[in-house]
């Protein structure tokens, strides 16, 4: 009966999390390891050629450089190493390609897309030519037809590759796609030629396929199942090593180590789970069900403060085939596009107009200084009487307030507690009631920054648009710490908390900069509280 075999990827796809970035120490440890508990292959890592290399990397640029880390006592495992085909991929250059009698190396995985076919076909020549064997990886399986996949089945049984995977590239297959394109590969594959099944867990299945395919080959032909230690990898991550380890143990009589396995987790990853995040999630569970690329739902993650279902409409607005790469620039005109929902503001433009006009306004942002200069705060409300604006806040105090709010999910937060009649909110926040004032969207973001839908941003730019030219502010202290911006501990959770703090920083203090340099005569914002951008409001700042 022939093997069942696992792949451990730790070292290439589990180091997408750090870029790749082990210190050589856990690179040599991981890989004995691995060895010692007799993992049949190993992937040591990337082979690039638009990088530099200069140690505690796993992205290598010469052959030689993987040498050091592989154990002197290999038992039998062999030891591969990984390159994307395509310049535009950082393909390394294969004419620095030495015998494989003179490299620690075993084999090469080489991944290609199915436009690129015929033209890799001369790599795959090389590598074997060379003594290597040849791990042929079909990127984006779920893109191929039946036909389509049965033509690069054609080609592989006259190239003769060691494996050939198939390849979950965005973690969206169901059972039967698992299955469809391991049968097709099962009764049209040469029997020399291995399976490899390399899975990503965006929908928690990917040890429930490694168990379907190892039963569905029932010994037929060698079977390689590719895993991480502990799931690790960037999203979702990976199939678990020590869960297939253990299941090959009791249910297929494999003889792995799983002693080694545990401690070589406790050693190398546990550091990496306290710092790194992975595996199951919503957003990548999306990536998974529109086979997109994770860095289009990480990057409506991370920059909007996004409903989960409103990214789940944006990415399905991106053209099946765009989901597949990222383009930054067209996610964010579909995000604008998505929110842009046109209303007849005219009413609600005049209504403030005449309520703000002529009043003292106070805005409230929900920085932790309201708390410690509320006493200041205090006096200058009880002196002046002013017109209150909070910011996606409800505040805890009785007088002449309005909330505004540019954020769906503050707004859901602090909904039951609102009077209609002093609320105000811009068209991309659904559920207004009667009363509110819904304000464009289009009309206060401020598409020159990177958080242009930042709601001190649009709120500033609302109060210009009904020619407020003089008001206070408080509260605006902006991120110091990746802690919620906001002192209420019901808000809690809802702050940026996957953004980069130093950039929305920069953008507000860029919008201030802009805003405050383009009042009108007499125009003047007083700052109540201090704070990283004091100097801007008391015009000590560089123009």
């Amino acid at each position: 009966m022939a093997k069942v075999k696992i792949l451990d990827c730790t070292l290439r796809d589990g180091g997408r999390i750090i870029n790749c970035a082990f210190p050589d120490a856990h690179i040599r440890g991981i890989a004995a390891g691995l060895t010692d508990a007799k993992i049949d292959y190993v992937e040591m890592g990337f082979l690039r050629g638009n990088i530099e290399y200069s140690g505690n990397s796993t992205m290598f640029t010469q052959l030689n450089q993987i040498d050091c880390f592989i154990p002197e006592n290999r038992g039998k495992t062999e030891y591969l190493i990984f390159s994307d085909y395509g310049k535009q991929y950082g393909m390394w250059d294969f004419s620095k390609i030495v015998p494989r009698n003179k490299s620690k190396i075993d084999g090469f995985r080489i991944a290609y897309r199915k436009e690129q076919l015929q033209e890799v076909q001369e790599l795959f020549h090389i590598i074997q030519e060379n003594g290597y064997k040849l791990f042929v990886q079909c990127v984006e399986s779920m893109n191929y037809s039946d036909f389509e996949m049965l033509q690069a089945i054609e080609v592989m049984n006259e190239i003769r590759p060691y494996a050939f995977s198939i390849v979950d590239t965005f973690g969206a297959m169901y059972k039967d796609d698992v299955l469809r394109f391991f049968n097709l590969l099962q009764n049209n594959l040469d029997e020399d030629i291995a399976i490899d099944f390399h899975s990503h867990n965006n929908m928690q299945l990917s040890f429930s396929f490694a168990q379907e395919i190892v039963e569905a080959n029932n010994g037929r032909r060698e079977l390689i199942i590719d895993s991480t230690l502990e799931g690790c990898g960037r999203g979702a991550g990976n199939l678990n090593t020590e869960l297939i380890v253990d299941y090959l143990n009791r249910k297929q009589n494999g003889r792995y180590d799983m002693d080694i396995i545990l401690d070589t987790l406790d050693e190398y990853l546990s550091g990496l789970r306290q710092k790194y995040r992975w595996g199951y999630n919503v957003p990548a569970f999306m990536s998974g069900i529109y086979s997109a690329h994770p860095n289009n739902v990480e990057y409506l993650t991370k920059k909007h403060r996004l409903a989960t279902k409103d990214i789940r409409h944006i990415l399905a607005m991106i053209d099946s085939k765009e989901r597949k790469t990222y383009n930054y620039d067209n996610i964010e005109n579909l995000y604008v596009e998505y929110f842009s929902k046109e209303v007849n503001d005219k009413e609600a433009l005049e209504k403030l107009r005449n309520e703000f006009r002529n009043r003292d306004i106070l805005v409230l942002v929900p920085g932790l200084s309201l708390k410690s200069e509320w006493k200041k705060i205090e006096e200058s409300i009880n002196k002046r009487d002013p017109l209150i604006i909070s910011v996606n806040y409800l505040p805890h105090f009785n007088g002449d307030v309005y909330t505004f709010f540019g954020n769906q999910r503050r707004y859901d937060r602090c909904l039951s507690g609102l009077n209609a009649d002093r609320t105000i909110i811009t068209s991309n926040v659904s559920g207004s009631k009667t009363g509110m004032a819904v304000i464009n969207f289009n009309r206060v973001i401020d598409r020159s920054l990177k958080y242009f839908d930042n709601s001190v941003v649009m709120l500033f730019n609302l109060l210009r648009k009904l020619g407020v030219k003089r008001f206070m502010v408080a509260g605006l202290d902006g991120y110091d710490t990746e802690q919620t911006y906001t002192q209420y501990e019901e808000d809690k959770g809802l702050g940026k908390q996957n953004c980069d703090y130093k950039d929305v920083n920069e953008d507000i203090r860029k919008f201030l900069k802009k805003y405050v340099k383009s009042l009108p005569e007499g125009g003047k914002i007083t700052n109540l509280t201090g704070g990283q951008f004091e100097e801007i409001f008391s015009g000590k700042s560089e123009k």
